[in-house]
């Protein structure tokens, strides 16, 4: 597909690493960066919430290695893959680094990018689309719209030490942005939206549950700020889920029953 091109895409040159952003789960928002890297590499490692149907666009021989990262699974540690990519590069590998969304937005691809540098290592990074932005799509959510919000603001649901982020203002997140974008947060949730609520969100403000955002298994499930707990438990909401918050949530009501799918007419409201 990338012969047929009316421009040419980097080549990958041995002993390099690339970082690179697979996007939230559906194959078609592969970038052309991230088909070209993958028919180059000679090792990929990838991440969990990288969709498989993805690899089979390596070349013949390249090599698979699973780096899973994915909150409360079995992985590698962070420093592990780091060196490991490291090793691989220095035996002469063109190393792809395949992260799910984009390496650059709660990726870790900041980390590792400074880890190759200072290994005196060369890299590129190319973008992903991140699933705060194509899960809420998927769901007929526009994180922002001109008649509800002109900001949007993506977080985090835990640190580094898999608790709720410490550094957090929560009256000041509240008041920050109309619509609230979070990753990775179902394992604190109940305290999130305790704290939002503290810090002056409104109870029966809209919430979505994007889980397993824009694969054939995507799921949607709309509640309020006040009924996340009993929403959880009615629908068993398991990670990977993004959870927006905000009136725009109001807005799937009429776009997502209209918007043409294929896979994906399996969702639920």
């Amino acid at each position: 597909m990338t012969a047929d091109l009316p421009f040419k895409l980097p080549q990958f040159i041995a002993g390099h690493v690339w970082l690179v952003g697979a996007g939230p789960g559906d194959p078609g928002l592969l970038t052309l960066h991230c088909v070209n890297a993958l028919k180059q590499a000679d090792h990929i490692l990838y991440d969990a919430l990288v969709d498989h149907s993805c690899l089979k666009l390596a070349k013949q021989g390249a090599v698979l290695e699973f780096a899973g990262k994915r909150g409360g699974k079995p992985s590698l540690k962070q420093q592990e893959i780091t060196e490991r990519m490291i090793c691989l590069a220095r035996e002469g590998k063109r190393v792809l680094r395949l992260k799910g969304g984009d390496p650059f937005v709660f990726g870790r691809g900041g980390e590792e990018a400074l880890a190759l540098i200072e290994a005196h290592i060369p890299f590129r990074v190319f973008p992903g689309i991140t699933a705060g932005i194509a899960g809420p799509a998927y769901a007929g959510i526009p994180v922002t719209h001109r008649s509800v919000n002109h900001s949007v603001l993506f977080l985090t649901g835990h640190d580094a030490d898999g608790t709720v982020p410490k550094s957090f203002d929560w009256k000041a997140i509240s008041r920050a942005a109309p619509v609230l974008v979070f990753y990775m947060a179902m394992k604190h949730i109940d305290e999130i939206a305790d704290d939002l609520m503290k810090g002056g969100r409104k109870n029966d403000e809209p919430v979505m549950f994007i889980t397993h955002a824009t694969t054939s298994n995507q799921r949607i499930y709309k509640t309020e700020l006040g009924r996340i707990k009993q929403a959880i438990k009615e629908h068993d909401i398991e990670p990977p889920t993004i959870v927006v918050v905000g009136k725009v949530v109001s807005l799937s009501d009429k776009l997502a029953p209209n918007i043409v799918t294929d896979e994906l007419d399996n969702r639920s409201l």
